[in-house]
């Protein structure tokens, strides 16, 4: 019998017979109890990885703005330029963007380097289609080259308008991986002096004074007494020819001052008009003396319009003062710029070495001279009380001709390649021109060495930069309007804005002009940027400055006359001006329809005496009186640099669409009150109902601006919380396998583990969703090493990219949708008829005035239906054209 304590058999014993032996009920051994309950040691893991959890959710969320901040380039060109998607590998060192793009480039321009520039272009003349302005064409080139890593060619890159290299720099802008510069050869016809004079002649005919035409210097300014007579005083594009007649006065020679005259029962037939500068653009004076009957126009610099700056204020003389040079004369342009700019010969279309030319109607029939004070103060004698009033003599012979002109283009490739911002500042002079335009190119030199600084950095734009250094600009805007007639299928697809440069510095007052739209992003802009002179105050605070140099006396019409200019730019409510023309941004606006501005620091009446296209323009004057230090240039630069980094980087454009819309309210506000003055009868309403109709479709717009970029940015910040999930479950699997004395290798080789681990720990640091926190509840997955392996069998060879990039498709195509329709914004003013009598121009919303040139009015069209025209028929028409484009446009922004 066996011991008690034996264990028993489970079968019974075999059975004598060698059946099948009946089994025994198996009794189990007996157990402890588990000293952790199941339900225990499951909490006990929801709680750890509760834990890890909530760690990684710290660190992610005190990390993400690192990590967003060294990809958030990478990952939204990624997405906006519609590029293979490589967000889930980026790069391992940080690109500059944003905010760090922008301080960084802030740290580039200086005074010394500015200095510099200016005296490499503006100690030498260089007046459009001469030797020395190719010499600066190239200047340009290499500039270019150098700052922007572009390597020199051994041919110089110059090819000639409308060759397949010309056509092909431009029109491969969008096909570019790396920055490339070019120079661009236009053939307008221009014209040279030949000789002149200007002679009071007796009743025999012989003269009795002959004037000193040319400037008078000496070296106490070195550039101009070296130059004083390199540049003629004479009129470009003025009509070649001599005239004699007898003196009138025209005042400023506007259209009121031409309108008093004949009112007065003043006879023009025969007569060379006198008009001193101001008040509206020197070519339409001329114009209006020639509609008069003139045979001849003369225009003279008058102290009265100098403010106090003056000799009766007891101010000497430059260059031993600050007061105008009585010899100094103001060179200068005769075409009629508010009928079309560029190349008389070619209007419309782009002016090739073998351009079809036509008979140029924007220029004067009549010839004409530019005069000193010194000169004028004797031929007016001859027409004041007790004057001779003898017979005026002029002569100005030109050789009318092709010139060739050279336009340097350097291009930035970004990575929207279809969305391009051009940048420009025009270099040619009519003597060396320290202010006009070489401060301008000093300060576009800042912004060029800023730009090649962040390329240095590893920085590459959003979108592609286009930076222009304009020709023949101050003979009637030609380079940049026949660049933009060339192109101009280009520039309506591509351009979404145009930032300008002319003098960047002429005096104390900084002024900023712009379509409406980008009225809020210059003034926002000014107000980061330091004030050049004045610590703890912004530039935008420069906006009221003016210059110390008082007196009691000063001119009541000339003070007149500069505040109204002063009343139209406070008009806007931000402070902005309007761009009427001028300058280079003219095609841009008025031709093509981009939004775009001009900055610069502008001379007040209590500023030093602007000696405005004279040989005293020089380094001198800029450095003892325009800008000693150079604080403004600089100003202007980084002002401008911070304009283009942060158009160029923004994701959706800085395009204020219902600023401009709500303008327009303001605009009819005045076509009514003006024709309130008048006998006319004309019906506003639709055309009010149309502009109340885009404000109320911008207004939406505005709403899917915000929602578009929040989705983008949202899904951006989702995309970067997970990177670092993944960077610190690398981390954390490679410590656990080294606990086991396994190797770890890189993040890709444990692509099935870590992806397992992701989902493990999918909690609210990796996702972000609804709530006021954005992110996701917790959601723990429980599993096993080997289940991990079956679940993602195939995945071996790494991590499939986790971030959702069909969304982020979406969300991009949103941001995408939106900024076309905000580029069209301004395209939808652009009427193919054009304005009446001058049908270059084709923006119904502004223009220059017609009689002005420079100033802006706005609905042209319909403004002068009434102020000129006079005809209510047309009024009506206009009005109704106006309706049309405008109920257009709302549909076309429509959401």
């Amino acid at each position: 019998m066996a011991h008690p304590d034996e264990k028993q058999p489970f079968v019974k014993s075999e059975p004598a017979d060698g059946s099948i032996p009946i089994p025994i009920a198996a009794v189990p051994a007996r157990t402890r109890a588990p000293l952790v309950p199941r339900w225990a040691r499951i909490l006990i893991r929801l709680v750890l990885v509760a834990w890890l959890c909530t760690v990684l959710r710290k660190w992610t969320m005190a990390n993400v703005d690192v990590v967003l901040e060294a990809h958030e380039a990478q990952w939204i060109a990624s997405a906006l330029s519609g590029s293979s998607w490589t967000a889930s590998h980026p790069r391992r060192h940080k690109v500059l963007f944003g905010k760090k793009a922008e301080q960084k480039f802030l740290t580039v321009p200086n005074a010394e380097s500015a200095i510099a520039a200016s005296r490499q272009y503006a100690t030498k003349p260089h007046m459009a289609g001469t030797p020395g302005d190719f010499e600066t064409a190239k200047d340009f080139l290499k500039l270019l080259q150098t700052e922007l890593g572009i390597s020199a060619p051994t041919d110089l890159p110059l090819f000639s308008a409308g060759t397949p290299e010309s056509r092909n720099a431009t029109l491969g802008i969008t096909k570019l991986h790396k920055p490339t510069a070019w120079i661009d050869t236009y053939y307008p016809v221009m014209n040279t002096p030949l000789d002149h004079s200007l002679e009071i002649v007796d009743d025999e005919g012989n003269a009795v004074w002959t004037a000193a035409l040319e400037e008078v210097a000496d070296d106490t300014d070195p550039e101009a007494g070296k130059y004083y007579d390199a540049v003629t005083t004479w009129h470009g594009l003025s009509r070649g020819g001599s005239a004699t007649g007898k003196l009138v006065y025209a005042n400023y020679g506007r259209k009121e001052d031409f309108d008093n005259l004949v009112a007065s029962g003043v006879n023009l037939n025969g007569s060379i008009v006198i008009a001193r500068y101001g008040g509206n653009f020197r070519g339409l004076k001329v114009k209006g003396a020639q509609e008069h009957g003139a045979v001849a126009c003369l225009i003279y610099s008058d102290p009265r319009d100098d403010g106090t700056v003056t000799a009766e204020n007891g101010y000497a003389a430059y260059p031993l003062g600050p007061a105008r040079n009585p010899n100094s004369v103001q060179r200068g342009s005769t075409q009629f710029l508010s009928i079309y700019p560029g190349d008389p010969t070619t209007p419309g279309y782009p002016s090739y070495e073998n351009s079809t030319r036509t008979n140029g109607t924007n220029i004067p029939s009549i010839p004409s001279l530019p005069l000193s004070w010194a000169n004028a103060q004797k031929i007016l004698a001859e027409i004041q009380d007790g004057g001779l009033n003898r017979t005026i003599s002029l002569v100005n012979n030109v050789d009318d001709k092709v010139i060739p002109i050279w336009n340097t283009i350097g291009v930035i490739p970004g990575h929207i390649k279809d969305e391009v911002v051009v940048v420009g500042n025009h270099r040619d002079a009519w003597v060396m021109g320290a202010s006009d335009p070489s401060s301008g190119t000093s300060s576009i030199h800042e912004v060029i060495r800023g730009l090649g600084e962040l390329l240095r950095n590893g920085w590459m734009p959003l979108r592609t930069i286009v930076i222009a250094s304009w020709d023949a600009e101050e003979y009637g805007l030609i380079g940049s309007t026949e660049w933009g007639e060339d192109f101009a299928d280009f520039i309506d697809e591509h351009v979404v804005a145009y930032f300008n440069l002319d003098s960047s510095v002429s005096g104390s007052r900084f002024r900023a002009l712009a379509t409406p739209s980008l009225a809020h992003f210059v003034r926002g802009i000014a107000e980061e940027i330091e004030h050049p002179t004045k610590p703890g105050k912004t530039l935008w605070d420069a906006t009221k400055d003016s210059g110390v140099l008082t007196g009691d006396h000063i001119d009541a019409e000339a003070l007149a006359v500069y505040e109204a200019s002063e009343v139209e730019i406070a008009a806007d409510g931000t402070g902005v001006g309007l761009l009427g023309s001028g300058s280079d941004f003219t095609v841009f606006v008025q031709r093509t329809g981009v939004a775009s501005n001009n900055i610069g620091f502008q001379s007040t009446l209590q500023d030093p005496v602007y000696h405005y296209h004279s040989v005293f323009d020089s380094e001198r004057w800029m450095e003892t009186y325009g800008d000693p230090g150079f604080g403004r240039h600089v100003a202007i630069a980084k002002h401008l640099g911070l304009q283009t980094v942060r158009l160029a980087d923004s994701i959706v454009l800085p395009i204020n669409t219902t600023h401009h819309a709500i303008e327009l309210g303001k605009y009819l506000d005045k076509v009514e009150s003006i024709a309130s003055t008048t006998a006319l009868d004309v019906d506003f309403s639709d055309l009010r109902s149309a502009i109340k109709s885009l404000q109320h479709a911008s207004a939406k717009l505005d709403t899917e601006k915000a929602t578009a970029e929040k989705k983008l940015r949202k899904l951006l910040r989702r995309f970067a919380m997970r990177h670092l999930v993944r960077r610190n479950l690398h981390r954390i699997f490679c410590r656990l396998r080294k606990l086991v004395g396994k190797e770890c290798a890189g993040p890709h080789a444990h692509g099935v583990a870590l992806a397992h681990m992701e989902k493990t720990f999918e909690c609210s640091a990796m996702k972000s969703g609804s709530g006021k926190s954005g992110l996701l509840p917790f959601k723990p997955r429980v599993g096993h090493a080997p289940a991990w392996v079956k679940e993602h069998h195939g995945h071996e060879h790494g991590m499939k990219p986790s971030f959702p990039a069909k969304r982020f498709r979406k969300a991009a195509q949103r941001v995408r949708a939106v900024n076309q329709k905000l580029k069209a914004f301004e395209r939808g003013f652009i009427h193919e008829d054009g304005i009446k009598d001058r049908e270059w121009y084709r923006n119904l919303d502004i223009a220059p005035g017609k009689w002005l040139g420079y100033g802006a009015t706005t609905f042209p069209a319909l403004t002068e239906s009434f102020t000129i025209e006079k005809n209510a028929t047309m009024a009506q028409y206009e009005a109704k054209r106006l309706q049309k484009l405008i109920e257009k446009l709302a549909h076309e922004i429509k959401i």
